[in-house]
């Protein structure tokens, strides 16, 4: 049986879908966030509002972060807080396209101990509590089991194949792309890609929760560096992130060696 906070997060992410399927392809109100950080729709707002009022009544106790909520120091003197992102891919929202995801997860004292990424349009809920595995739709998850680099199937975008960050060589992977971040940290955990990579500086809202899903299905998670991953930083910047399947994990750390 899942436990009370995965129970909870579930619930709220399939109210989040529903918020979303009444908003998407209806053309929502979109403005630009300030400082170049990318749209935000009624519908991201919408689902924010819903989660922020419905999870810290169930959970008073509990801090909060959000992409889409304004941050503050309290969280950071509570031992349990709730890291989420109303709508990750928010631009293929947009765009009506159905791979965006909603992200929610519950941290305690910096570690994940609960969460979901939900993808209402295509019916996918992946879930994952510490210590008692992975799954999507109940069934549970794993990472995949490729050992060889040049068969394994990397989730990244283009520049993160730059000569610049990979002192032992390029490595030789196959590479593909998906806009959610979360959701290419779920397709990790669920062994469909052996990887995902991004260099980029990334929020907690958008990792969190697939974090805790790759590491319960076996995979492994760290910064660009090689670095574990701690939540409810200060500022809640992530330095990169690499995921993949332990062998996958340790290749691609080989190349980063020398950086």
């Amino acid at each position: 049986m899942p436990g009370p906070d995965l129970t909870l997060l579930v619930d709220a992410a399939l109210e989040a879908g529903r918020i979303a399927e009444r908003h998407w392809s209806r053309d929502p109100q979109i403005w630009d966030k300030p400082g170049g950080h990318g749209p935000v729709t009624e519908a991201d707002l919408e689902i924010d509002v819903m989660l922020r009022e419905s999870l810290t009544a169930a959970r008073p106790g509990y801090g909060w972060l959000s992409e889409e909520t304004e941050d503050g120091a309290e969280r950071l003197s509570r031992d349990h807080v709730f890291i989420v992102d109303p709508i990750d891919g928010t631009r293929s929202f947009i765009d009506g396209q159905k791979n965006f995801a909603h992200s929610l997860a519950v941290t305690r004292q910096g570690q994940v101990t609960a969460a979901v990424v939900y993808l209402p349009m295509l019916d996918r809920m992946f879930t994952a509590e510490l210590g008692k595995g992975a799954a999507l739709n109940g069934a549970p998850l794993a990472a995949s089991g490729t050992h060889d680099e040049p068969s394994a199937t990397v989730l990244a975008s283009r520049p993160n194949f730059k000569p610049d960050h990979w002192p032992g060589g390029v490595p030789t992977v196959h590479r593909s792309f998906r806009p959610s971040l979360a959701y290419r940290l779920a397709l990790v955990g669920q062994g469909r890609f052996d990887g995902m990579i991004t260099f980029r500086d990334s929020w907690e809202w958008d990792i969190a929760a697939g974090a805790l899903i790759v590491s319960e299905a076996g995979g492994l998670i760290s910064d660009r560096d090689n670095r574990p991953l701690a939540f409810n930083n200060p500022r809640p910047l992530l330095p990169g992130v690499i995921a993949a399947n332990r062998p996958i994990h340790a290749a691609l750390m080989a190349r980063r060696a020398l950086a």
